[in-house]
């Protein structure tokens, strides 16, 4: 074999279609255009989703919803569920592994919701003033 004798397989390259170049083509006169209209002139084009002026879909429909990133790896925890959890010291680990906040958790804020029986420590963790004032009031402390 030399490199001089290699082509490519029986028909994988089609000539391309050479427009203008007589009627016995099939591709004189108009060049596969059509007649007249923006598309049969040269620079002739609309941009994409252009409706002829009327109101394009894409502004016809309402926009809907928002996805937080914050929220994605953000949680919320009540004191009702701490109450529940049995847990004495409540960091992000511990809750992680009683399973309270999925494991993608990196933030816990806790909320003044319920009550707080008994008395807990909480590490590392967001707390609104509400909640804090009923950890102390449960004899707990906030680190």
């Amino acid at each position: 074999m030399k490199l001089n004798s290699i082509k490519p397989a029986e028909g994988s390259r089609t000539e391309r279609k050479r427009l203008g170049r007589g009627i016995g083509s099939g591709l004189g006169k108009t060049g596969g255009r059509g007649h007249k209209g923006q598309k049969a002139r040269s620079g002739g084009f609309t941009k994409s989703g252009f409706e002829g002026g009327q109101m394009p879909l894409q502004r016809r429909l309402p926009k809907v919803g928002f996805r937080s990133g914050v929220n994605r790896d953000t949680r919320e925890l009540r004191l009702y569920q701490i109450n529940a959890s049995g847990l004495e010291i409540v960091d992000l680990e511990s809750l992680k592994k009683a399973g309270i906040v999925p494991a993608g958790t990196r933030k816990v804020k806790l909320i003044n919701t319920g009550s707080l029986e008994r008395a807990v420590t909480v590490r590392g963790l967001s707390v609104t003033a509400g909640a804090a004032k009923a950890i102390d009031a449960a004899g707990g402390k906030v680190e």
